[in-house]
């Protein structure tokens, strides 16, 4: 089952069955985004919309990608306003979305673990966000993907598992600097807030350099 197809099935129950990771990032998300001013947001992986609405309330429009037509369905059934622009495409794909507009922000909610090359999405990236424009990136964190954890879900026919790449945090970190961009901070979110287990979620916060055109 590639991604596309788990995302399908999982569509079906994404907003209503019990999801740490989901849950968490999305407060992790809040946390990060809202220390930014912005106008214009790329959100790469919107699924079910569960942070494309909370972004709308603190920008003037977002284009909300995903791969799953089922995803993007129960979306676009929650939210229903003008300055939201939800579209099917795969990143991995050119970035004919993007319309040669230029991003305050881009964010990525548990989207790059199902992602092999990494630089490749940062060097799309350098093309559509703006001078000092922003990256959001919030991934199950690499330690847990090193315990075996992995996004799944279950069915009647048991549980599925989606396809997944291990990154390490220089990884990341490496393509972003390859790229143009600066690290403004990388933080880690515990489950109950106990750091005394393995972290859940790896926030990573980039800001794109200032081409002096001099």
């Amino acid at each position: 089952m590639n991604v596309e197809e788990a995302y399908k099935y999982w569509s079906e129950q994404y907003d209503t069955n019990i999801n740490k990771t989901r849950d968490l990032e999305a407060i992790a998300m809040r946390e990060i985004v809202s220390t930014i001013k912005f106008e214009n947001c790329l959100e790469i992986g919107c699924g079910t919309g569960k942070n494309t609405e909370w972004l709308l309330e603190k920008g003037n429009k977002v284009k909300a990608i995903d791969l799953s037509n089922e995803m993007l369905a129960k979306a676009k059934t929650k939210i229903q306003s003008k300055r939201v622009e939800f579209i099917q495409a795969d990143i991995l794909k050119e970035w004919i979305f993007a319309n040669a507009e230029k991003y305050d922000l881009v964010t990525f909610s548990l989207v790059l673990e199902h992602i092999e090359n990494l630089n490749n999405i940062f060097q799309k990236l350098r093309n559509v966000v703006q001078n000092k424009g922003y990256i959001y990136i919030g991934e199950l964190h690499p330690f847990k993907q090193y315990n075996g954890s992995k996004a799944r879900f279950e069915t009647e026919e048991g549980v599925k598992i989606v396809p997944c790449f291990n990154h390490h945090i220089s990884d990341f970190t490496d393509s972003a600097k390859e790229n143009g961009f600066e690290i403004i901070e990388v933080k880690e979110y515990f489950d109950n807030n106990d750091r005394t287990t393995l972290p859940r979620i790896l926030t990573l916060l980039f800001q794109k350099k200032e081409v002096n055109k001099n």
